[in-house]
């Protein structure tokens, strides 16, 4: 497996159009985090906050060495004043996210690995914290929130090496939970996938997310093939998942088809409406960029039949 750079996963044209952008967080901080370095106030700006495990980055001198007589592994000591917010990114890269439509440029999975890499770009500009968690039907790759001026370079390293193996599926429950057991406190999750999860069991585990005061931002990657089905004669469909395969003439179905998409579409927004989460959908045809700021002017997503003239 290659080693890549940060660039083969963001562009140098993207990096500088995110330098105008920031991430404003909303209702994370007694209310409204109001400014992009407001650290939460918890008593001394110097209070100590929770152990983290080290990572390659962090200060040594951070290191508690009480802890590590007890458990003989390295943890370091975090202080509310050293980050404004914490940030994870929960990424698929299940099969499903392999798909390519002729006419794109790029599969979901490189676009979602660019719109990680670009999340965490901004996160890091205004000094706050972001990690990642990478989940097919396991975890496939973790690394934990840091600020620190090189953690950039080494979240594109593993976005870099990272790519969908076939026949596995989506389990975004396994990485919802996994959230749950390691990312305490108040924060932001970001989670990109195109949630073809047949299990949504990752709501409820989202759910207890934003009750420990995380905000929740779901977002769905599409080709746009997946949503206007435009295959123009007969055709032998694969599941990326399953491997199974179906013939079909798409002229026949296309209407059925689209109106199940986009009921499946309607229904994830729905959920994530009623349960106080942000939805955004990214094509992956469309600029990434419009779509960051979207969420961070706080407006509702495009809907899909606007979009597309469904």
């Amino acid at each position: 497996m290659s080693t890549h750079s940060e660039q083969t996963v963001i562009s140098p044209e993207l990096l500088t159009r995110l330098s105008a952008i920031h991430y404003r967080a909303k209702d994370i901080v007694d209310g409204v985090l109001n400014g992009l370095h407001r650290s939460p106030q918890h008593g001394s700006s110097v209070e100590f906050a929770e152990h983290i495990e080290y990572a390659p980055g962090d200060e040594i001198r951070h290191i508690d060495w009480r802890a590590y007589a007890k458990s003989d592994k390295y943890y370091v000591r975090r202080f509310e004043q050293e980050t404004n917010l914490r940030a994870m990114i929960l990424l698929d890269v299940s099969s499903s996210m392999k798909y390519q439509s002729p006419e794109s440029n790029q599969s979901k999975w490189q676009y979602a690995q660019e719109l990680a890499a670009a999340l965490a770009y901004l996160m890091l500009h205004q000094q706050d914290a972001v990690g990642i968690t990478i989940v097919d039907e396991e975890i496939r790759g973790y690394v934990p929130p840091r600020s620190h001026s090189n953690h950039l370079r080494h979240l594109s390293q593993v976005l870099a090496t990272e790519e969908p193996n076939s026949g596995t599926p989506t389990n975004l429950t396994v990485g919802a939970n996994h959230l749950l057991e390691l990312f305490s406190g108040r924060g932001v999750v970001f989670v990109i996938s195109d949630f073809m999860d047949h299990d949504s069991g990752y709501l409820a585990a989202l759910r207890q997310l934003h009750g420990r005061r995380q905000q929740v931002h779901l977002l769905q990657v599409l080709d746009p093939w997946e949503i206007t089905f435009p295959f123009p004669e007969m055709t032998l469909f694969q599941s990326l998942e399953t491997e199974q395969t179906v013939l079909a003439e798409p002229r026949i179905m296309r209407k059925t088809y689209v109106e199940e998409f986009q009921r499946f579409v309607d229904e994830l927004r729905q959920q994530c409406m009623e349960s106080g989460f942000d939805y955004r959908l990214f094509r992956t045809d469309s600029d990434i960029i419009d779509g960051i700021t979207s969420i961070i002017m706080g407006g509702p997503g495009t809907p899909l039949r606007e979009r597309d003239g469904i």
